[in-house]
This record gives structure tokens, C-alpha cells and sequence, in this order.
């Protein structure tokens, strides 16, 4: 019987404010702006902007950015959350993720871009907290689309290098889709401290990743 495990990350930006100033330091003005005046008042309208805007795009790096919420399921097994309601719970739900994974038998990792965010962003998590990471046939250290111990729905539907959102694809193949909530407001939830929200959400994910997943074994995928 084939052993899958099908999960999902949710990731918030760096929390780090002196790490915020540092990226406000190194804002680049627009290429026009060279006069004194122009420079202090294009930095007073939009240098706090732009340091928030910079400080968010850090959920998508690794380096910077924390998990706080992993979702998973094995086959048809309710799915589990685990989140985190400060950065310092962090370490927790990912060793509890690693510490399910099976290190002795194989199972295949089933996710939606999984192999071009979600396994690389766990794996530089794991290194910055100090976590021993699973051995590679449990969480591969640079998985390719096409690798035999990972299905990525978003290539298995898009191909290598193409993109398919996941609400697109629930769309396409008519499986219940994100019901509003999706992952651009993440980082604002976990701030209002709206953590239930999140983790069902991350559950909900797995949800649709296991259903469309289905749908290509199904078709002999």
C-alpha cells in the first residue's frame, strides 16, 4: 500500500523589529528622486511603507521568516495541526512533524508547491533552530518536481517550471475551494492573535490537497 503524507505550511514574516530598521536602511528611492528635499519627503511618505512591505515579503525566506502552523495527514488519517501562538513555540511544531514522519519505512511527501517553497523553507528552519532534519528519504534536501518520494500537485498538474494556484485547480477538477480566507492574510491573523482561524485554514489546505491528489491516482497518475 503506498504511504502518503500530505501537509502544508503557514509562515508569518521576521518579528525582529531591529531586523525591520536594518531593512529600512537599505531602501532604495526611485531613480528620479536626487534633490535633498525630494529625498526627505519621498522618505517621509514612504519609507514606513515600504520597510512593511519589505519586513513581509521575509514569510517567504526561510532565513528570516518562522512557521506557525504545520498541517499533515497520513492517507486517509484525520488531519493534525500543530501551531504556534508565539515564535518560541516554533521549534515545537516542527520537531512534532518531523518526529511523525516514519525514518524506517518510505513514504512519499504529497503537497501543493511543496517543491518550490514548503520542504527548502522547513529544511532552513530546522537549520537555524538547531532541529535535526529527517533523514533525505523523508524530507529530500533539493527535491525535484519529478523525484519518486515527493508529489508537488502544482507540477503534477502544471508541469516543472508552470504554476497553478490551488484554489484554481479545486476550481478545475470541482472540489470545494478556500472559502475567502487564504495565505496573504496570514500574517495579520496571527498578529490579531486569530490562531484557530490559521490552523483550520492549514488543515483545510491539506483538505484540498488530499482530494486533488486523489484525483490524479485515481486517474492512474
Amino acid at each position: 500500500m503506498d504511504r502518503f503524507v500530505y501537509f502544508d505550511l503557514e509562515t508569518i514574516p521576521c518579528q525582529d523589529l531591529a531586523y525591520r530598521e536594518k531593512l529600512a536602511g537599505g531602501i532604495t528611492l526611485p531613480g528620479n528622486i536626487k534633490k535633498p528635499e525630494s529625498i526627505k519627503a519621498w522618505l517621509d511618505e514612504n519609507l514606513d511603507s515600504a520597510a512593511d512591505e519589505a519586513m513581509a515579503k521575509t514569510s517567504f525566506d526561510g532565513g528570516r521568516g518562522y512557521i506557525c502552523t504545520i498541517a499533515w495527514a497520513k492517507n486517509d488519517s484525520p488531519i493534525h495541526a500543530e501551531h504556534a501562538k508565539t515564535i518560541d513555540d516554533e521549534r515545537g511544531i516542527i520537531e512534532a512533524f518531523f518526529g511523525d514522519l516514519d525514518h524506517y519505512h518510505s513514504e512519499t511527501l504529497v503537497g501543493h508547491n511543496i517543491t518550490g517553497f514548503d520542504i527548502a523553507f522547513l529544511r532552513k528552519r530546522a537549520v537555524v533552530l538547531g532541529i535535526t532534519l529527517p533523514p533525505n528519504a523523508c524530507l529530500p534536501r533539493d527535491p525535484k518536481p519529478w523525484d519518486k518520494n515527493v508529489h508537488d500537485t502544482m507540477s503534477m498538474w502544471a508541469g516543472g517550471t508552470g504554476r497553478v494556484s490551488m484554489n484554481d485547480l479545486c476550481d478545475i477538477l470541482g472540489i470545494e475551494g478556500k472559502d475567502g480566507f487564504d495565505g496573504s492574510m496570514v500574517a495579520e491573523a496571527w498578529a490579531n492573535g486569530d490562531h484557530d482561524t490559521i490552523a483550520e485554514y492549514c488543515k483545510d489546505d491539506v483538505w484540498r490537497t488530499r482530494e486533488i491528489h486523489k484525483r490524479f491516482i485515481a486517474a492512474g497518475w
